[in-house]
């Protein structure tokens, strides 16, 4: 499983260079069935990122560019009525995909935001009394500008809760900017991009993933991160239970990666910050990730 994993990080990095670590907190994420947010300035490879893994795990994908005037219709889709049959026949939205990009999605009203909360928590959406299912396996991944820039909304706690992991691409190293400038078009190798997964190859790597052994310390220790949280979050409060199983399941994932069938607390701290920091306010400009590292105990 490593081997087919470690592929698939090396085909997402011939496109997005010198960013392998977020590339695997990005598959970790997907390998936990969770959702993927993406923080960053334009330009900066995260639409890049989402397009090139629905193409190495073989997935529908489906582009919802998020702006003021979008319509929860947009995204779930709409019933529209066909006078030769004399009914009304639904027009799935966007969101009836693999994978879901939602582009810049703060800079859409809160309305357009919240179409994603039930699609995101339970897998389906409800239109006009309806219920219906998304396609399987399902993730969002959406990118969203800085909150400082000019035309963005705010996403509330809500949204960003279910959001299993958030990462930060940043900018280039020198080496990986100067191949970019000389290389070929990004578009172009996106095409060019192979399936290292099958589907069946996905699903057994999620079932590997609620199979790697967590020990009674190791869980003392994610308990122990827990508790800190809550006592550091003041009157926001810390983790839910969600975030905290978001944890230990981002942790298992990562020792699946590395090639282990137990998770120590080295996994963790590798997807610490990533899974809490955008749960839980910063406090004094310092992430609370930090905080947590420097003050609980391992044992």
């Amino acid at each position: 499983m490593k081997a087919v994993l470690d592929n698939a990080v090396a085909e997402v990095g011939k496109v997005l260079l010198g960013k392998e670590a977020q590339i695997r907190l990005a598959l970790a994420c997907i390998l936990c069935r969770g959702h993927l947010l993406i923080e960053d300035l334009p330009g900066m490879g995260k639409t890049t990122l989402s397009h090139a893994l629905a193409a190495v795990l073989g997935l529908s994908y489906k582009r919802i560019q998020f702006t003021s005037d979008l319509l929860p219709a947009d995204v779930l889709g709409f019933n529209l009525y066909d006078r030769q049959l004399g009914e009304f026949i639904f027009h799935p939205g966007p969101v009836f995909s693999q994978v879901v990009l939602a582009d810049e999605i703060n800079r859409a009203t809160p309305k357009a935001q919240s179409a994603l909360l039930e699609a995101m928590e339970e897998r389906q959406v409800s239109i006009e009394g309806e219920t219906r299912k998304l396609p399987s396996p399902f993730f969002v991944i959406a990118t969203q500008n800085p909150s400082d820039q000019a035309g963005t909304f705010i996403l509330p706690e809500s949204q960003t809760d279910r959001f299993l992991m958030r990462i930060h691409l940043g900018y280039p190293s020198r080496e990986a900017e100067r191949e970019l400038l000389l290389g070929q078009d990004r578009r172009e190798l996106l095409s060019q991009l192979q399936p290292c997964l099958a589907g069946e190859d996905l699903e057994a790597a999620q079932q590997a993933v609620l199979s790697i052994h967590v020990s009674p310390q190791l869980l003392d220790y994610v308990q122990k991160i827990i508790d800190f949280t809550r006592q550091q979050g003041g009157s926001r409060g810390g983790l839910s239970p969600r975030g905290g199983i978001a944890l230990l399941r981002a942790s298992q994932a990562w020792a699946l990666m590395s090639g282990r069938q137990h998770v120590l607390p080295d996994d963790v701290q590798a997807v610490l910050g990533p899974v809490i920091d955008h749960r839980v306010p910063i406090s004094g400009g310092i992430p609370l990730s930090s905080k947590v590292l420097q003050e609980v105990d391992i044992m």
